[in-house]
């Protein structure tokens, strides 16, 4: 992605239900290329992406979902986000979603699943990047992210 210099990839190597839709054409110019797509999932209580990570290694992990009315129901559906067993958060769509967390994995796979309570689980985007163990001290398990401020004397806008 050239805003950002981040390299985003296909989802299908990492999960095998769902299905592909887009945001609506007159949305997209309002966001980066890769979050103008998403996986929903109509079937299925509990679809899960399985991850291969570095056991004992420190990971952000960013998920986001745009709706954008992608299935022409102008209605925001609103789910649950574990992390392998464990709740990590509710995702109410009615804005854009963006929901991040500090997780260091007991076990080289890494399982992101969306767990329907009310309505159409779907993801726009998820970003797994590895921080050095000192970031968040911390052996194993998750810390969520409260609040992120960037402080500056410049004008200069740092994403």
């Amino acid at each position: 992605e050239s805003a950002t210099g981040l390299e985003y990839s296909s989802d299908s190597n990492f999960i095998q239900t769902g299905k592909i839709g887009r945001i609506q054409r007159s949305l997209e110019g309002d966001h980066l290329k890769p979050q103008t797509t998403v996986r929903y999932f109509p079937e299925g209580i509990r679809n899960c992406y399985n991850i291969t990570v570095k056991q004992g290694t420190n990971y952000l992990i960013r998920v986001r979902a745009i709706y954008g009315n992608y299935d022409g129901q102008n209605v925001f559906p609103r789910f649950d986000l574990y992390i392998g067993p464990n709740f990590w958060t509710t995702l109410d769509t009615a804005e854009e979603v963006r929901k991040e967390i500090f997780h260091i994995p007991t076990s080289d796979i890494l399982d992101l699943c969306l767990v329907r309570t009310s309505s159409t689980p779907f993801i726009s985007a998820i970003e797994i990047r590895p921080l050095p163990n000192n970031s968040y001290i911390t052996t194993s398990g998750s810390l969520k992210v409260f609040s992120r401020y960037y402080f500056t004397n410049s004008d200069f806008l740092l994403r």
